[in-house]
């Protein structure tokens, strides 16, 4: 592959017609009356969809979730939840909150950062992208690690931060709801786009794991709703609704970041395994997120009580995905599909090929490698 190639492929915006439709959806509500119902699905969707389409890189993500961090997941999850919970009860709301958004505004810095990083470098010329500046090593306390810390900050990046700060900082003063929902969005892209469930079946473990974990937490205990509430932080995204008679404060109807990332994660594995084997059940995978995340609201405004929504979304996902795979006659191949355990198939392969053609006298493996590569991209 040419080096002009590589910076092209490099440079390319993925999916920039769906980025630009979840700004819009982001922003609309607050020049428009949007109908919240629909608010919540059409950004949830969009969310996962842009989200999915970011993760699908040239090689697998280097650290992925195991099986047993998916059995373990629910339970860190509840301990998490409980002591919030605990702590909201115990401490003072306003300082609890006070700190919440400190931290969280700091993590926005970076996933905001992040998040348009690659529409920054678009409007930085070839020269400005080669600028960085590299910070002297640094040692951070041992209980944290014992490594030394090389920090090095690109131009385009280092624009970003500014401009994200100055975002955060109208955040962390204001907490007006679009600047919460942006961070959101801005976690949950980043979210779905680099965090990897490695296999099919660790996703299925950990969907499982979270379905009777969210059935739990909100039907069985106020846990969930309670903290909902009091967490005035960037957890959530918040949804304006019709002002009530006689009432002079904006309703909000709330959709956790969790209902959209732990699912997005499991539909971006699906599509880098579409794009690995040339199938489609993608479009299995997303359909059943709208269509759960759509149940989820009409069973809300039927019962006027909170839902948990994982109990609509990891049915509909999985049974879309599992289901379309069984007709096929593919169940095992999709559930038993590992992002590794197919790169180092894919690289085994490669190399047996090489070897056979050397061996012919034909070619340096090198030079087939690089015919080879330059025939898949054209």
């Amino acid at each position: 592959m040419s080096n002009s190639q590589d910076a092209a492929k490099t440079d390319k915006i993925p999916c920039p017609l769906s980025h630009l439709c979840l700004a819009l959806v982001a922003v609309a509500p607050s020049l428009i009356t949007v109908p919240a119902n629909l608010n919540i699905v059409l950004t949830a969707a969009v969310t996962v969809w842009v989200g999915s389409h970011r993760s699908v890189k040239d090689t697998p993500p280097e650290e992925s979730m195991t099986r047993t961090d998916a059995l373990r997941f629910p339970l860190v999850g509840s301990a998490v939840l409980f002591g919030l919970f605990i702590t909201f009860k115990v401490l003072p709301k306003n300082l609890v909150n006070l700190v919440l958004a400190g931290y969280f505004a700091l993590l926005g810095v970076l996933a905001l950062t992040a998040t348009a990083l690659p529409f920054i470098e678009q409007l930085c010329s070839a020269r400005v992208k080669k600028l960085s500046w590299t910070a002297p090593k640094f040692y951070l306390p041992s209980w944290l690690s014992k490594e030394p810390v090389d920090f090095t900050i690109t131009a385009p990046e280092c624009a970003g931060a500014a401009i994200s700060l100055l975002f955060c900082i109208w955040y962390f003063k204001e907490k007006h709801w679009l600047a919460n929902n942006v961070l959101g969005l801005a976690f949950s892209v980043q979210g779905i786009e680099h965090l990897s469930l490695g296999a099919v079946s660790t996703g299925v473990i950990l969907l499982s794991g979270l379905f009777f974990y969210d059935i739990f937490w909100v039907f069985c205990t106020p846990v969930m709703v309670a903290v909902a509430k009091s967490f005035d932080a960037p957890i959530k995204l918040l949804f304006p609704r019709a002002l009530e008679e006689g009432s002079k404060t904006i309703p909000f109807s709330m959709l956790g970041l969790g209902d959209i990332v732990i699912p997005g994660i499991f539909v971006a594995l699906v599509l880098r395994y579409d794009t690995l084997h040339h199938a489609r059940y993608f479009r299995s995978a997303y359909g059943g997120y709208v269509f759960g995340l759509g149940t989820t609201i009409l069973v809300m405004n039927v019962f006027e009580a909170a839902q948990p929504a994982l109990l609509y979304i990891v049915p509909a996902v999985l049974a879309a995905v599992l289901g379309h795979a069984a007709i096929n006659k593919q169940f095992l191949e999709v559930f038993h599909f590992s992002e590794s355990k197919d790169k180092d198939e894919t690289d085994v392969q490669d190399v047996n090929k090489e070897d056979i053609v050397a061996q012919d006298g034909q070619l340096p493996a090198g030079t087939v490698q690089s015919q080879a590569s330059d025939k898949k991209i054209s």
